[in-house]
């Protein structure tokens, strides 16, 4: 039985003191023993920024990869051997940014992967500029005179774009994170968990004190329902002094790696290949 400690590593996080991603950390490592997973049986991308650095503080088989460049990696790991839990974790910038066509076609596929994105609305690595989540008005080292741009809103785009599990959490609320990311690896098919973590170094607008005085559990209304598209709009469009944590939506649809035929019958690590040579195929374009 898998234990807290199982997901423990030898070296210590180098983020600042404070950082939400610690919060993020411990529910994810408590999330993954109370699933009883076992380490060597989950997989976890990155992609660049400060939480990207998760796969080294995590004890299960990882890939630290490239800016924007997770979500490629993560659907190569799982349609390789979909018998792995899989989870792409990244920052704001990484995902919602240079990565965002990958985040849409992800979603869309309907791949069987959980996608934790740390939305701190700052570039934290890269000392302070705007990100595609960053306030408008904003003012950062790339904006002094404030974000001009509309921001990114990830839960409404997510629900619109095709995920058939999309959440938010709070770095400052550990167990009600932890749940949501165990509701996220249990789900069948693309889950987004959007974290909101306060950056304590660049971003003084958006710190744990904002969002506690802001953040609302979604779920407590046993009225809501997560299979109603409409409500989870309406829900993922409010802002100000109401910010809703929680599932917003969830739906059941054939994953990717069901309609694959190739796939359908055994993960591709386990097929025989014995019989199969490209010999032919390789003397032809030589």
């Amino acid at each position: 039985m898998s234990t807290l400690k199982d997901f423990d590593v030898k070296e210590r996080p180098d983020w600042c003191p404070g950082c939400g991603l610690f919060g993020i950390q411990m529910a994810l490592k408590q999330a993954l023993a109370e699933l009883n997973l076992e380490p060597y049986k989950v997989f976890i991308v990155s992609g660049i920024g400060c939480g990207s650095k998760m796969p080294h503080w995590v004890n299960t088989y990882g890939s630290h990869t490239l800016h924007g460049r997770l979500l490629p990696i993560a659907t190569g790991a799982k349609l390789a051997n979909h018998s792995l839990t899989v989870i792409a974790i990244g920052g704001d910038g990484d995902g919602y940014g240079i990565g965002m066509g990958h985040f849409i076609h992800t979603m869309r596929r309907n791949i069987d992967i959980l996608y934790i994105v740390n939305n701190n609305q700052i570039y934290g690595l890269t000392k302070g500029q705007a990100s595609p989540t960053s306030d408008k008005g904003m003012k950062t080292k790339s904006t002094p005179f404030g974000v001009i741009e509309t921001p990114v809103n990830p839960i409404e785009l997510a629900i619109a774009t095709g995920a058939t599990f999309v959440a938010r959490g709070f770095a400052g609320d550990v167990p009600h994170l932890k749940l949501l990311i165990a509701e996220g690896i249990k789900h069948k098919g693309f889950s987004l968990v959007d974290v909101f973590q306060p950056c304590v170094s660049f971003n003084k607008v958006n710190t744990f004190d904002y969002f506690r005085k802001r953040v609302y559990k979604l779920n407590d209304d046993k009225n809501y329902k997560t299979s109603d598209k409409d409500a989870a709009l309406k829900k993922a469009r409010e802002e100000g002094d109401r910010l809703p944590i929680g599932i917003f939506y969830q739906e059941a649809r054939a994953i990717n790696e069901e309609l694959e035929p190739q796939l359908a019958h055994e993960p591709l690590v386990y097929q025989d290949i014995s019989n199969i040579s490209v010999s032919g195929l390789m003397q032809k374009f030589s």
